[in-house]
């Protein structure tokens, strides 16, 4: 076999050969072949005959040829010959997202998202491979996606239009959270920034937030501002969020509790019964002189710092206030036209 390969390396024409019979040769004959392909791609290259096996792999041969494109772009960068033949290759013939992981690096954006869902797909551990080399920077190429980019990608993926199962995608998001070093806080700031104003909001978005805060708790207070921005969005419109909202409400109390009190007293009251343990410290929190004073009475009803029955009442005499001024501006106004006519 050595010779064999010794042959390919001054005429390349043979090294299809290797390729046709590997599915058919024994175990230990595979691994002899293992060990042997680096050495004479490495010594070929991206020749013709490499190109021409990329883009027509015989049959039962595509762990080969994944060991040949991994010999070709490792520590190296691919021949356009070579990326544009994977390429071809995944679009025409092999609908395997694998074949693509070794040029990566070197795809371009828009190359990448729309296979981006398949991505995902992968299983865990080829998942990272490939989030490694979508990251992957290089002394001559910027990495194709930014850390920011991957991670609204991820949120971009509809899991029943894409076809790809829920976990798979929240399993992506828990891999970069895994990533301090990369998903840095100042980056999960910027894709929170950017997702909060998504229409419709991403599915997996409050479940994101609570991961940004446990793994980077100063985002605390940048939460509380994406927070109030949910409830201008009327986040309770969108039941399995209102549900992330509330988890989220409370584990950030008590920085949560100004927050909270901004929703209408009626979501306000739908969050103290779906979370009764919310209520008491609220209550002590809005029963501070200061904060007291700006709340509407709607809201104090709900804490029960004022009586429905009260609140009506003071309304009432309010009403009452307003038009016995409203009348009195009236007769005052009455007397001076009187008195305008007698001077007249």
């Amino acid at each position: 076999m050595s010779l064999y390969f010794a042959l390919c390396t001054k005429k390349h024409s043979l090294l299809r050969q290797i390729f046709t019979i590997y599915r058919s040769i024994p175990k230990d004959g595979k691994q002899a072949v293992h060990r042997q392909i680096p050495i004479l791609i490495r010594t070929i290259g991206s020749s013709p005959e490499v190109i021409s096996i990329v883009l027509d792999p015989p049959a039962g041969s595509e762990s080969l040829l994944m060991q040949v494109l991994q010999t070709l772009t490792d520590g190296a960068v691919p021949s356009q010959d070579l990326i544009s033949s994977v390429k071809k290759l995944y679009y025409s013939k092999m609908k395997d997202v694998e074949i693509l992981l070794p040029v990566l690096p070197f795809l371009s954006k828009d190359a990448i998202l729309p296979v981006f869902p398949s991505i995902v797909n992968l299983s865990p551990d080829k998942f990272q491979v490939a989030l490694a080399r979508l990251l992957q920077r290089s002394p001559h190429n910027n990495p194709p996606l930014t850390p920011s980019e991957v991670l609204i990608a991820i949120h971009g993926i509809d899991p029943e239009k894409d076809g790809i199962p829920l976990k798979k995608v929240m399993d992506a998001c828990s891999a970069c959270f895994e990533q301090r070093q990369v998903f840095t806080h100042q980056v999960l700031a910027k894709v929170l920034n950017q997702l909060v104003e998504q229409i419709p909001l991403p599915l997996l978005f409050m479940r994101t937030v609570i991961q940004a805060i446990g793994a980077f708790p100063s985002l605390v207070d940048f939460v509380m501002e994406i927070m109030s921005r949910l409830i201008s969005k009327q986040i309770w419109k969108y039941p399995k969020l209102w549900v992330g909202f509330l988890k989220c409400a409370i584990q950030t109390k008590p920085q949560s509790y100004s927050v909270l009190l901004q929703l209408p007293a009626p979501q306000l009251e739908n969050a103290l019964n779906r979370n009764p343990v919310l209520k008491p410290p609220l209550i002590e929190h809005a029963s501070q002189p200061s904060i007291r004073a700006a709340l509407p009475r709607s809201t104090l009803v709900v804490l029960g710092l004022v009586q429905e029955s009260q609140a009506s009442g003071q309304a009432q005499a309010s009403q009452s206030q307003a038009a016995e001024t409203g009348s009195s501006a009236a007769d005052g106004a009455q007397e001076v036209t009187q008195e305008s006519a007698s001077v007249s």
